[in-house]
């Protein structure tokens, strides 16, 4: 561990919070969070809380979750663990949700923490190199464009609320092991559940996602990079920050297509949709508007998507963990 590097937390745990009480322990997390001097976004609800946060030691984000589950009445988190040079959050935020993964059915709830059907990285590893298999991706395209375990099925998601009608139409066999995996665990907590409900009787899942595989199978069975919902963009095998992927400045999606700016010549990336438009070959929405207004006028640099600078109290990109 990096003692000068942000620490980073991602977590989840699923339990019952009274509806009564949601606003008042939310308005509590995010004023303890601001206290410890912590950057990140936490989704609260009444079925749990979700959340990935950062900061200066990992003293201060133990300590914080150790206070938070206190409060809660949770058990002791164990969270899994990166790093970055710089803040990856601009402000600690705690934001009330229906449900703290959106699949769009509050009434669906996980199986029993680390039940059987939660498989190990070493398991995991076991299961796709010796047995026959169908893996699925449950995550959204923009996060598997970048990166996916090997012969993964992409379902192509715009949103994680469409998994559940894609599952109805999708003609996977019934008869085999299907193995799924998300970023941290969250979304295959609540899409077991869902493929069960479907006549699928032989789901598991990756225990703590891509991110617990990575921290303990590098360069093994998941190609690329794992997309993050924050400035990080995605993290490398290493669970390092990308040294690829930018946000673009149009859609917040991962970005690595390399443009100079049509209004402002600055250098910048944007994602390979975007840059299809040829107002959107520019370094932010700013420089959009005004090439859209006049093409042939040049202006001051605007680009800032690839520059991360400290922490504002606004954030540019719609974040989630």
């Amino acid at each position: 561990m990096n003692s000068q590097a942000i620490q980073i937390a991602a977590f989840y745990h699923f339990q019952t919070v009274p509806a009564d009480q949601v606003e008042r322990l939310a308005e509590q997390l995010e004023t303890m969070g601001r206290e410890h001097g912590l950057m990140g976004l936490i989704i609260f609800a009444t079925e749990g809380m979700n959340g990935t946060i950062s900061g200066l030691t990992r003293e201060a984000v133990v300590t914080y979750l150790d206070e938070a589950c206190k409060l809660l009445g949770f058990p002791k988190m164990d969270p899994k663990w990166s790093e970055a040079p710089s803040w990856p959050f601009r402000r600690f935020k705690v934001a009330i949700r229906e449900e703290i993964v959106t699949l769009g059915k509050p009434e669906v709830q996980p199986l029993t923490p680390k039940s059987p059907t939660h498989l190990s990285p070493d398991e995991w590893n076991r299961v796709l190199e010796e047995e026959d298999c169908v893996v699925l991706d449950t995550r959204n395209w923009y996060e598997t464009r970048i990166g996916t375990f090997k012969n993964a099925i992409d379902p192509k998601l715009n949103e994680f609320n469409e998994f559940s009608d894609y599952v109805k139409q999708a003609d996977l066999p019934k008869d085999k092991k299907v193995l799924i995996f998300c970023t941290g665990g969250i979304r295959c907590e609540k899409a077991i559940v869902e493929m069960n409900q479907q006549g699928f009787d032989n789901v598991y899942q990756l225990d703590g996602g891509i991110l617990n595989y990575l921290a303990q199978h590098p360069n093994r069975n998941f190609d690329g990079e794992c997309f993050v919902f924050d400035h990080r963009v995605a993290v490398d095998q290493e669970l390092k920050p990308s040294a690829q992927y930018k946000l673009c400045p149009h859609c917040g999606q991962p970005a690595e297509q390399k443009i100079n700016c049509a209004h402002c010549d600055v250098e910048a990336v944007v994602c390979v949709t975007c840059i299809a438009d040829a107002d959107k070959q520019t370094c932010s929405k700013n420089c959009a508007h005004h090439h859209r207004l006049n093409p042939s006028k040049k202006g001051r640099g605007q680009g800032v998507n690839y520059r991360f600078k400290q922490p504002t109290t606004e954030r540019s990109h719609k974040s989630k963990p």
